[in-house]
Order: C-alpha cells, then structure tokens, then sequence
C-alpha cells in the first residue's frame, strides 16, 4: 500500500494531478478541497494516498489532511458508493460539513453534491452515522426544520453553503423561520 506520496507537482488537470517522485511521475485523482489547498506547480508536495487495485487498473487517490483520507475510506465501505462518489462528496463538503450533516441527518446537504441523489444521499446518513466519531445533538425536530429551512432559503437567495451555515449557527434556536431568514440577512450583510 502506498501511503503517502512526496515530490515535485508536474501537472494539474482536475481531478488529477502528477506528482515527479525521483523521475517517476504518479497520477493520483484528488478531490478539489485538496486541489485548491495545492502550491503552484513545480512546487514540492506531500499528500497522504489510499490505492485501489483492480484488475484493470491501479487507481492513487491523494489527500491533503488525514481526515479527508480517512472519510474516503469510510465512504468507500458503503455499499453502492464508488471511489468516484467519494471524491465527489469531499470536492463537495469538507469534513467538518459531512460530518454536521450526519449530526443533523440532513440529507438536503448530499443531495446538492453532483451525482448524490436522495437515495444515496439518505444511505450516507445511515450508514455514516455509526461509522464517523459524531457526538449526536438531540435536536428538536421543529428547530432541526426551522434551520434547514433558512439554509435552504439562504441558498436560494445566492449565498454558498459556507455562508448559510455560518449564519444559521449564530441565530437562537428558537427562532421562526421567517425571523431566522431575515436575522440570517442582516448577519450576512454585515460579513
């Protein structure tokens, strides 16, 4: 098993990237949260690696932190869920998001990563839910919908993921939803 790789980055190519490790170049796919985070090329780099061999071909898969290789890896145990759907999901939400959305078994949050639709997207949550070290908040479930509700509006109205989540943590919990949307807005305004 290779697990970390280090040297020269040759090439960029989304999702794929070349790394030159003493003259023999690795392709490795990687997903964008660990593209973005990548020097410029001809640059030196580490990345920590997971390696899937098939008959057919040996696939390298680079990550920038350990949690990202670790998440893959336990997406990968989920039936029906491929290497593909893994990078998908980690181009799509970073750790710290999966993870808050299995807290919240939020469902909405998968199903806007391309490729994840409301079946497999509920199959994560399940199945994730056992497997990611989690602390599960007992939330009631009309405050659990009022904030998925002004997420869903947020978004909506043009602002990214990031920005909605940003503003939905820093309203009251037992906010309405038309009075969390219009909090949310002037929380945003002042960012």
């Amino acid at each position: 098993m290779i697990g970390r790789i280090a040297g020269r980055l040759v090439a960029k190519h989304p999702p794929q990237i070349m790394v030159d490790v003493h003259g023999v170049g690795y392709e490795l796919d990687v997903p964008m949260s660990t593209l973005y985070q990548l020097p410029s090329t001809g640059s030196e780099v580490t990345l920590l690696t997971h390696l899937i061999v098939r008959e057919d071909a040996h696939q390298l898969y680079g990550f920038a932190s350990e949690g990202e290789r670790t998440l893959f890896r336990k997406l990968l145990k989920i039936s029906g869920v491929g290497a593909r759907t893994a990078l998908a999901v980690l181009s799509g939400m970073s750790v710290v998001d999966v993870k808050n959305a299995v807290a919240q078994q939020d469902s909405g949050r998968f199903t806007r990563v391309p490729g994840i639709g409301k079946k497999t997207a509920e199959r994560l949550l399940l199945e994730l839910k056992d497997k990611l070290d989690i602390a599960i908040v007992a939330v009631p479930a009309e405050t659990a919908a009022a904030s998925s509700d002004v997420v869903n509006a947020l978004l909506a109205l043009g602002y990214n993921d990031k920005e909605a989540q940003f503003a939905v943590k820093n309203l009251e919990s037992s906010v309405s939803v038309t009075e969390g949307i219009r909090q949310a807005l002037k929380l945003l305004s002042r960012a």
